[in-house]
């Protein structure tokens, strides 16, 4: 009898999430021997765990076929529900969930906290003597899944298309900055990365031939706030202006930060931010000007901005859930979908597997051979790695009314046959 799949996503999402999950579904469903009914885990592994199952088999393949178009996870909600060693009721209920609904198969989307989740399934199915396939597919718009030497994962889903929200983000601040630069010569701009450069070293992308009076400052570029005032204002002597793109790691003290359920810092919920404390800094200690800084702190439409989407982004994310898919068909467990760059001048890729226990809860950082030795920019090679991955053209989104057109997952739930649960960290 033909096994059925649940598919989650996790953690925070990005504007080809879904074009992955579209991935899987549809290669599925082009798979019929293997594959039986395609189930969403409702809000991630949560779903999962509370029984809260959405039939996407029974979905307007319309309505599928929207979700490339269709950012953060809207489809079928993602979570940052951590599932830990010690839960071992979570882990008990998963199997019973799993078990209660036929399921064969198992797709996770996400980062490296994800692909631990997904890897302890894997392990515990194993164990427990269950028939269950446990493939991950890779998400995060940090890049920060996988090695430092590029070998396990070239780039993630996500990261192209916030990397293109950048550069052409920092092109209109140009504009703007050039225009009223008399009144307003300094603009500092807060990238997301909590402690990964690859976001804001996105901004150099805007202006490769640095023409630019642009500064760059990543967490590893561990420049001080003096030394950076000092830079801004040998920049002002230069340019008369001066645009600053900050990581919002950047180490300016302890600003209360708070924490999300992974244990990561939330930098967008916290009660003041680095670029409210930089921009207060550059105004009080002097600036070689007669304006004021001031600061933009792009929030989360970085990481949800359809409009601002790569094109490559959206192909490589759609064939890594097809990649998927295809490694659960050929019956391979504790895998994750991975893109490589093959060598060359000209950007091609290949998709392949890693096995997951090498990326659960993997970082990769930011090269120190692509940071600049001024510290404050980043290196032509970290721009020939990126420039492929933002693509050349805008994506086509669709328009009803004038307004975008996204997809509806209708919340089809499969039927409950397990007693009411709540998840261990929740109660």
């Amino acid at each position: 009898m033909k096994k059925n799949v649940i598919v989650s996503q996790s953690g925070g999402p990005s504007p080809v999430i879904n074009s992955t999950l579209r991935g899987i579904v549809e290669m599925c469903r082009d798979i019929p021997d293997k594959f039986g009914e395609v189930y969403a885990g409702y809000h991630g592994i949560e779903g999962v765990l509370k029984e809260e199952l959405i039939n996407l088999s029974a979905q307007n393949e319309e309505e599928i076929e929207y979700l490339s178009v269709t950012p953060a996870a809207g489809g079928i909600g993602t979570c940052r529900y951590k599932l830990r060693s010690s839960q071992k009721e979570d882990f008990d209920r998963v199997i019973d969930v799993f078990r209660a609904h036929n399921i064969g198969y198992f797709f996770y989307i996400g980062g490296n906290d994800s692909m631990d989740t997904a890897n302890k399934i894997s392990l515990l199915a194993n164990e427990r003597g269950l028939d269950l396939v446990v493939v991950g597919g890779p998400k995060t718009i940090d890049n920060d899944v996988g090695d430092s030497e590029f070998k396990l994962i070239d780039h993630t889903p996500g990261y192209g298309s916030v990397a293109r929200y950048w550069a052409l983000n920092i092109q209109n601040a140009n504009e703007e900055n050039e225009g009223s630069s008399p009144a307003d010569p300094i603009l500092v701009l807060q990238a997301m990365g909590r402690k990964i450069g690859f976001i804001p070293a996105a901004a150099r992308l805007a202006d490769p031939k640095r023409e630019m009076p642009l500064q760059i400052y990543m967490t590893e570029s561990k420049v001080t706030l003096p030394e950076l005032a000092d830079n801004v204002n040998e920049e002002l002597k230069r340019s008369k202006r001066c645009i600053v793109v900050i990581s919002e790691g950047f180490d300016v003290g302890d600003i209360g930060a708070r924490r999300d359920n992974f244990g990561h810092i939330s930098f967008g919920s916290s009660q003041i931010t680095v670029t409210q404390l930089v921009v207060n800094y550059l105004n009080e200690h002097g600036l070689k000007s007669k304006g004021l800084a001031r600061g933009d702190m792009p929030g989360t439409d970085q990481r949800r901005n359809m409009i601002y989407a790569s094109t490559v982004d959206m192909e490589e994310a759609y064939k890594l859930g097809q990649q998927a898919t295809l490694i659960a068909a050929s019956g391979e467990t504790g895998y994750m979908s991975t893109i490589l760059r093959n060598p060359g001048p000209i950007y091609n890729v290949r998709y392949d597997k890693v096995p997951l226990d090498l990326v659960a809860n993997s970082e990769r950082f930011f090269p120190e051979a692509w940071i600049a030795p001024n510290r404050m920019d980043v290196t032509d090679d970290f721009v020939r790695y990126a420039r492929p991955l933002i693509g050349d053209n805008w994506p086509a989104i669709p328009l009803v009314n004038g307004i975008q057109r996204f997809a509806r997952i209708e919340q089809i739930f499969v039927p409950q046959v397990l007693p009411e649960y709540v998840p261990e960290a929740s109660r």
